[in-house]
């Protein structure tokens, strides 16, 4: 897993850390949860799908052994299912959570709330789930991080604050890169306001490049397109990157001492990513901020700066 000199062996110990890690069952997000586990962390495998999820835990167990994991279901597309994950989450504090789990590109579909699927799971969800976990996180306190899992399609465009749901025009492609910059202006006002309270919880960003998942094929399986679903397996047989190195940002930005509040990470760390300057546009990240507690009606409580 080495990618320019930094791999999982890097990662530092993780004895008496408790993580959770969304769409842990596969991809990137199943290789996190092992390694975090490898290090000595207990992680929850927060999954929508229980047998997927309690396949991932025994998987991990098998590959691991002696690792503290539970799956726990989630279902970012439902928040009623977040705030059930939330309510029952067994730790009195938590000291990383991974929010990592998404899709991409599939055709239009609306989630339980009647969010458009991609902006209501790839953040909305997250933004729930960050914002009733906050408490375990502060409880936490030095070490604590939030990073989320952008894409390098982020690039394809941001939230339309008129529009978030593309309820006027639905283009899947353009919904995944709007989900994505929804993601990094998250993570940019999240940064923000844990600064401006004195707060020891960081937030970060990372992306994994083109790597080796089954997030690619989903779109094409929906709609039952065999010809596209088997151009991205052969492009993740030739060209992606595997899912263990896809990973490897994530990890750098969980653990390693050098990550920095509102830092952004892909592939050759420790080099930082490049990022849309759409990303960093502080009105921007305000206004999804708000529009996010309306429509989730998850509000975050600040404390007054230190």
């Amino acid at each position: 897993m080495d990618v320019d000199g930094w791999s999982a062996s890097d990662i530092p110990d993780q004895s008496g850390r408790t993580a959770v890690v969304t769409g842990a069952n596969s991809g990137i997000g199943y290789v996190t949860a092992r390694e975090l586990a490898r290090r000595g962390a207990r992680v929850v495998l927060a999954c929508r799908d229980a047998t997927r999820g309690k396949t991932a835990e025994e998987r991990i167990r098998a590959e691991a052994p002696g690792a503290d994991v539970l799956f726990a279901p989630l279902d970012l597309a439902d928040l009623a299912s977040v705030r059930a994950f939330a309510a029952e989450f067994p730790d009195r504090r938590l000291d990383l959570l991974i929010n990592n789990a998404g899709v991409m590109a599939l055709p239009e579909r609306k989630t339980v709330d009647g969010f458009e699927m991609q902006f209501g799971t790839n953040h909305l969800g997250h933004f729930a789930l960050t914002g009733l976990l906050l408490p375990r996180l502060r409880a936490a306190g030095r070490g604590a991080r939030v990073v989320s899992v952008s894409s390098w399609l982020h690039f394809l465009g941001t939230v339309d604050p008129r529009d978030p749901n593309m309820e006027h025009r639905y283009r899947r492609w353009a919904a995944y890169g709007r989900s994505k910059s929804a993601n990094l202006l998250f993570v940019h006002e999240l940064s923000r306001r844990l600064a401006a309270e004195g707060s020891p919880v960081l937030a970060a960003a990372a992306h994994p490049g083109y790597a080796a998942t089954n997030l690619q094929t989903k779109g094409a399986l929906m709609e039952e397109r065999a010809w596209l679903e088997r151009l991205f397996e052969l492009l993740n047989r030739t060209v992606a990157r595997s899912a263990e190195a896809g990973a490897v940002p994530t990890l750098y930005a969980a653990t390693a001492p050098e990550v920095g509040q509102g830092d952004f990470f892909g592939p050759g760390v420790p080099k930082k990513s490049p990022r849309a300057p759409w990303t960093r546009d502080s009105r921007a990240a305000a206004g999804l901020w708000e529009t996010s507690e309306r429509l989730t009606g998850v509000t975050y409580a600040w404390s007054p700066p230190r």
